[in-house]
């Protein structure tokens, strides 16, 4: 069955079911009817890179200052490490396995029955997409369409003619580390366009609700930035590394392949490992200030107190660890790690619940919830809202979290002599995609629990690492009898996960026939757990 057919039916349906939120604007709650909502998304942001998560550099104090007056989850993780997957969860709920969509090429046949748009048009929310889009969704989706992507986007009426300079000579970096500061103004930076936009996206809205999605291209790759970020983390005085190229011996034939596909097309990756980390750290303090005039704007308006903010990212990057650039092999946590940093409209700042394991895939229940609607039948994340709000929450509900990665299929081995060398058009020499047939090929899943983290692929192979003691994953503890009991209880975790997350859909009411049982607290599987968490005694 097709996205759109499918679409259309279970629209119908949710829409008949949609009920009234139990809160009115104006009670004695403090509540408002349909809060704004703004979702802030960066691209490829690694997790950890601020003071508040104990990074020497201070590259987010905006964020940090917003953490302090709300949430920021430790243990956050996208659905899989790779942009549109990763969004598509964002956006529907639902983990790669159901929405069917498991690369970046595919994203039209995403399945699903409504997604966070469609919730909140029938919800009379006026809708915006400003930025990065890269998910199945076209401008006739949104009220307002205004995308940009890694080479520049849309061009405003009144924009200078040195945007459209800009656009053209981000183009000749064909995606790879600028080695000298961008020679354009910090008004043509994509981050500043967008949030231009945004902020007349709501001037023209009026007093209708909204639901805003803004999302930043950066800090992915190209690593560029102009003054004054060119120079503020200066490479010299970036940390180490956890391991160079050196720990590719104990990565496997595919992380190696990456790397020689790297090193073939853009050989200076190497050499230039702390000017790239110099140049993405910058694009971090760029974005932090962007954020720091959104919500500077937001508070002159007097729009923070009934609006809902959320700052995450589809995913992460290596950034230079084991010598890799970017994103590619496997599931380590440079790219699956990720925040997720809430404040605003019903926010109580607590340390309570930041140990909670949360998903990408929890964002769009969590809307719903908070804009007075009903989770769409074949959502598979939790809602956030009662841990956003204070609330008691069962403990075992958010005490793992899941994520994949692959294709499918066998892994491509150093016997298929796959070349790395690409043969391209002139004018993009040096450009090169680390997501491939190789590099994706397979099927891995990971868990994460307590310090612990599993993964486990196709062929039976795995990985098990202590992270309290081994962050950077080197020693594998797979199959070391001293660890047999916290090896089978999380092998239990990642199977339970496997079984939770197989598509439901079009089971339901839309089918006319069988009608699945969903939980009705917040999309929560705890209240209906027989076997009870796990001893904690085994995560330590």
């Amino acid at each position: 069955m097709q996205r759109r057919e499918f679409m259309k039916v279970a629209g119908m349906t949710v829409a008949s079911a949609a009920v009234a939120p139990a809160y009115a604007r104006g009670s004695s709650q403090g509540r408002v009817e349909k809060p704004n909502v703004i979702v802030i998304i960066a691209d490829q942001r690694h997790y950890g890179l601020s003071k508040t998560t104990g990074y020497p550099v201070d590259t987010s104090p905006t964020l940090d200052r917003l953490q302090g007056k709300g949430i920021g989850f430790k243990h956050n993780y996208c659905t899989a490490p790779l942009c549109v997957p990763s969004r598509i969860s964002m956006l529907t709920g639902r983990w790669p396995e159901a929405h069917r969509v498991r690369m970046n090429l595919n994203a039209k046949d995403a399945y699903f029955s409504q997604d966070l748009y469609q919730v909140a048009k029938q919800r009379g929310y006026r809708t915006a997409l400003v930025g990065k889009n890269h998910t199945y969704m076209t401008k006739a989706d949104a009220d307002v369409w205004r995308e940009y992507m890694h080479e520049g986007g849309y061009v405003a009426p009144n924009d200078a003619p040195e945007v459209v300079a800009f656009d053209k000579w981000i183009k000749t970096l064909h995606f790879n580390v600028a080695k000298e500061a961008s020679p354009y103004p910090l008004s043509t930076q994509i981050p500043y366009r967008i949030v231009s936009e945004s902020m007349k996206f709501i001037d023209e809205t009026g007093d209708q609700p909204f639901l805003l999605q803004m999302s930043f291209p950066e800090p992915h790759d190209p690593e560029q930035v102009p003054a004054p970020y060119f120079d503020m983390f200066p490479p010299a005085s970036i940390p180490n590394r956890c391991a160079g190229p050196e720990a590719l011996k104990t990565m496997g034939s595919r992380a190696q392949w990456e790397y020689r596909l790297q090193q073939d097309n853009f050989p200076d990756t190497e050499v230039n490992w702390r000017r790239y980390v110099s140049n993405y750290l910058g694009a971090l303090r760029m974005i932090d200030d962007q954020i720091a005039r959104f919500t500077s704007y937001l508070e002159k308006k007097n729009l923070m107190n009934n609006t809902l903010v959320v700052f995450t990212a589809d995913h992460g990057d290596y950034l230079v660890d084991y010598g890799l650039g970017r994103k590619g092999v496997g599931l380590y946590e440079d790219l699956t790690h990720t925040p997720q940093i809430w404040w605003g409209y019903g926010v109580k700042p607590s340390t309570s619940v930041e140990q909670a394991f949360t998903s990408m895939a929890d964002l769009m229940p969590t809307m719903c919830e908070v804009m007075g609607a009903e989770i769409p039948h074949g959502v598979q994340g939790r809602s956030l809202w009662p841990l956003l709000q204070g609330q008691d929450y069962p403990r075992e509900e958010f005490r793992s979290i899941y994520s994949g990665v692959g294709l499918g299929g066998l892994f491509y081995e150093d016997e298929d002599k796959i070349p790395t060398s690409i043969s391209h058009d002139p004018a993009r020499s040096g450009s090169w995609d680390e997501l491939n047939k190789v590099t994706l090929s397979g099927n891995q899943k990971m868990v994460r629990m307590g310090n612990w983290k599993l993964n486990y692929d196709m062929m039976g192979s795995g990985q098990l690492y202590d992270l309290s003691h081994d962050p950077c994953e080197m020693v594998n503890l797979f199959n070391k009898p001293a660890h047999a009991q916290i090896q089978a209880q999380l092998m239990a975790e990642l199977a339970m996960w496997s079984i939770r997350t197989q598509d439901s859909l079009p089971t339901g009411p839309q089918n006319g026939k069988y009608q699945t049982k969903w939980s009705k607290e917040h999309n929560w599987y705890a209240p209906y757990r027989h076997g009870g968490a796990p001893p904690n005694s085994y995560i330590p």
